[in-house]
């Protein structure tokens, strides 16, 4: 229920109540306060009925109960004031008099006109929910296209812009649970313990030249990040500090010299100046080179090895280093705080957050049961929200259940972090089979890392048949669950996002539990063929079994450079999904690919921080079924290696690679090569300066992203012969003046993204013949005008675009449009991902 169906009832009663009592009195309005009041009364029945039924109206009721609710209200002021006046006041009780009959006309017009209009609808409305219960069981392809679609440009089911549905949703509810849990002091005063810890670490830290690395040390999941990131977010440490912190995460396979970058540029101030290469590093003893003024406090988390902590670890006067670890390094540490497990009550209230959305443990809950469960947790915060919100709403059978399985296992130490996964593991088994499966699927990506929404969805829409809206609830399921955080890409508004902008982390102990779920069965019998850490080579194990078949479908590889040699045969009559990830400047694809017959997703993401040179692109001629490629800071050089067309292929995404000309119609025909792909992702590909008009030939596709491609100058002519194009981003392509007129062309188009072409000075004069048209995302355009047909954009519901602009769009009165605008966000974080 909205809001502004509450005050409206509220408005209207207090309204009468005023009437009644001008009516009983021989005031000048007392026959327009009768007529008010029995028109009042004839709505009164609706707004009790709207204001109850919980019913979420769609987007033009709402606007048109709006307008009713601020009319009721300046009823109520009038009468008031009628109700206040001294009735020897003949002249303005005239002016109230005739206020009180305009009042009473404007009210019965909407009761004889657009009331009438709403019954009909209603009528109409049931006729229509009697029809779609029939056919529930038989979903049209165009229904669930149109919602995933609105789902990918931010348009909400309910028809309103600027959220993204229910996937926007869970976002804001990873957020507030993150504002929940993130802020010792303002929730459920949780902790003694923790607030002591939390103090004991600021006495480290701020130690003079005693402690100048300070290492939080304690078990998976008990809550070492969580105490270093409130650490950085503490007001007196960053004043310290002068808010010269950097937070970086080592992981179990680093790249040392990156992050060794990262930190000498921030210490020598060189990362304001463009970022930092490797080369800026140098490797002579800090100690003796530099002396820096301001305060520098560096977070290292996750830290594993102490052959790399100790490569991070900068000899800088001024500069302190809090390690976050699973381990002690005594000869690095200066002074270690190791991190309490919760007692008592504080278990009890993280744990009843998860499973009731409560403090403590309600009075319908089994409490005996309930505190059993939490004893069984052992203080660990993270198996306590896990455990808990894989119990919220579940029969006090499975709550029995679970407290037996957790009873067998050991008690919780830095010893048996095995039986950590198996206490885990309970949390799984409440799951439904494909929800289980896909939280098991994200082992096959690296720890400490934003997994794309993307690849995860095309990954399980291929694995476990599921169409888009299946692998999105899914998704959110486990986000509720707190298996998986989604996280919005910091370069999105809090209000704008689409799906584009999300992504996903997990737990580097959660992903341990998948990889732990993923491996019971011998190496050739699994499901899931994953290498948890990055390896120099190919697992021997999987060298010795090489001999027979593997029987997985999801292969996931995490390697360095490999040349053709690193390779050896292995089988594969089974695999539909494999997952690259390397750092490399050179990378030979391997070579069983041939032996790949199922393959329908491919992803190959670089971690280095230059592009790899890709070798043996040819084996693409033989994935006859590939259906889903994203390729993440690649060379594409060679992509004319691909002879045959790809006839399945279905999405593509280009991220971060170098183009070169491989896109140009001289070297290849991309609707030929690619005949039936629907969905093209182009981002931050710096040497793309035109799209080839190849791409106007691609009937088929419905999505065209292109963006921060900062040197994109041109669009292909004929790019109005995409007839089917749903979607055309544009966004962060600086140097892009012009839309081709024939954009006016794509019939089919919904969405619209120019948001930071700040170079685009105009819309194309016929845009208003875009008459599918819904939304305009439009932020940091520097227009002036806007064309005449934009009056005839009918479909429109949501334009974004700054405050300067906002403004052309609301003279022309467009009913029914959401003018949003946009706040400025200068936040770079977004450049520690890339």
């Amino acid at each position: 229920m909205v809001v502004t169906d509450f005050f409206a009832g509220e408005i209207a009663t207090e309204l009468l109540k005023t009437l009644f009592t001008i009516s009983r009195k021989s005031y000048p309005c007392k026959s327009s306060a009768e007529s008010l009041m029995a028109s009042v009364n004839e709505l009164m029945p609706i707004i009790q009925e709207i204001k109850y039924s919980g019913v979420e109206l769609p987007f033009n009721r709402q606007f048109q109960l709006d307008a009713l609710s601020r009319t009721l209200t300046e009823g109520l002021e009038l009468s008031r004031k009628v109700s206040a006046s001294n009735r020897w006041n003949v002249y303005k009780n005239l002016q109230l008099s005739r206020k009180m009959e305009k009042m009473e006309k404007k009210i019965s017009t909407f009761i004889n006109g657009p009331l009438q209009a709403h019954i009909l609808a209603d009528v109409h409305h049931m006729r229509f929910e009697t029809t779609e219960r029939f056919d529930k069981l038989e979903w049209s392809a165009k229904r669930l296209e149109e919602r995933i679609g609105n789902l990918k440009i931010g348009l909400g089911d309910g028809g309103r812009g600027g959220g993204g549905g229910w996937m926007e949703e869970a976002v804001k509810r990873v957020e507030e649970e993150r504002k929940w849990d993130g802020s010792f002091e303002h929730n459920f005063n949780l902790g003694l313990g923790i607030q002591e810890g939390k103090k004991k670490v600021k006495e480290m830290v701020f130690a003079r030249e005693i402690f100048n690395v300070v290492g939080i040390c304690g078990i998976g999941g008990s809550g070492k990040t969580t105490l270093a990131n409130e650490i950085c977010r503490d007001d007196q440490v960053r004043r310290h500090f002068e808010n010269r912190i950097l937070f970086l995460t080592v992981s179990q396979s680093p790249n040392v010299e990156q992050l060794r970058a990262k930190i000498c540029g921030f210490v020598t101030g060189a990362d304001g100046m463009g970022g930092v290469g490797n080369d800026l590093v140098p490797n002579r003893d800090f100690q003796f080179e530099w002396r820096i003024g301001a305060p520098t406090l560096i977070v290292l988390d996750d830290v594993w090895s102490l052959k790399v902590l100790e490569q991070l670890i900068f000899k800088v006067a001024g500069c302190k280093t809090l390690v976050v670890s699973r381990f002690k390094f005594p000869t690095v540490f200066n002074a270690t705080y190791n991190v309490e497990l919760l007692r008592g009550d504080e278990a009890i209230s993280l744990f009843c957050h998860s499973a009731f959305g409560k403090t403590s443990i309600p009075p319908a809950a089994d409490s005996n049961l309930v505190k059993q469960i939490v004893d069984e947790c052992k203080g660990l915060p993270l198996a306590l929200k896990v455990i808990g919100a894989s119990l919220r709403d579940q029969p006090e059978i499975c709550w029995a259940s679970a407290k037996k399985r957790l009873s067998r296992g050991e008690p919780i130490s830095e010893s048996h972090e095995s039986k950590v996964l198996d206490r885990m593991a309970i949390s799984t088994q409440f799951l439904s089979k494909k929800v289980r499966e896909c939280f098991i699927d994200l082992g096959s990506f690296p720890e400490d890392k934003k997994i794309p929404l993307d690849v995860l969805i095309n990954v399980w829409v291929e694995m476990h048949d599921l169409d888009d809206e299946e692998a999105f609830a899914i998704l959110v399921e486990l986000s509720d669950k707190n298996l998986l955080t989604l996280v919005r890409d910091a370069r999105a508004g809090d209000r704008y996002s689409s799906y584009y902008e999300i992504g996903v982390m997990q737990h580097d102990v959660l992903r341990d539990l998948a990889i732990h779920l993923s491996s019971r069965e011998d190496v050739n019998e699994r499901k899931r063929l994953l290498m948890p850490r990055r390896g120099e080579q190919l697992p021997r194990e999987w060298e010795r079994n090489a001999d027979r078949p593997f029987s997985a479908q999801i292969v996931s590889i995490h390697t360095g450079e490999m040349k053709e040699m690193d390779w050896f045969r292995m089988d594969f009559p089974k695999a539909e999904v494999l997952v690259l990830n390397f750092s490399a400047n050179e990378f030979f694809l391997p070579p069983f690919i041939d032996d790949m017959p199922k393959l329908r997703a491919l992803v190959m993401i670089n971690y280095s921080t230059s592009n790899a040179t890709i070798g043996n692109f040819s084996v693409f001629s033989n994935l006859a079924n590939l259906k889903s490629l994203w390729l993440e800071k690649v060379s594409l050089a060679r992509l004319s290696e691909v002879t045959v067309p790809l006839k399945k292929l279905r999405k593509m995404s280009l991220i971060l690679c170098k183009i070169y000309n491989s896109l140009d119609e001289s070297v290849i025909d991309s609707s030929h090569k690619f005949p039936c792909l629907s969905e093209l992702t182009i981002d931050h590909c710096e040497d793309l300066i035109q799209l080839p008009s190849s791409i106007s030939r691609m009937q088929s596709l419905k999505s065209l992203s292109i963006t921060n491609c900062h040197n994109l100058e041109k669009l292909p002519p004929y790019l109005g012969n995409l007839k089917s194009l749903q979607i055309l981003r544009l966004s962060a392509c600086p140097t892009l003046k012009m839309l081709p007129p024939c954009t006016s062309d794509l019939a089919s188009l919904k969405f619209l993204d120019i948001s930071q072409c700040v170079n685009l000075k105009a819309l194309p004069e016929g845009i208003g013949k875009l008459s599918r048209l819904e939304k305009i995302d439009m932020r940091e355009c520097l227009l002036m005008k806007l064309p005449y047909s934009v009056a005839s954009l009918e479909s429109l519901r949501v334009v974004i675009c700054d405050e300067d602009v906002s403004w052309l769009w609301k003279d022309w009165k467009k009913v029914n449009l959401d003018v949003q605008v946009a706040e400025k966000s200068f936040n770079l974080d977004w450049l520690d991902d890339c």
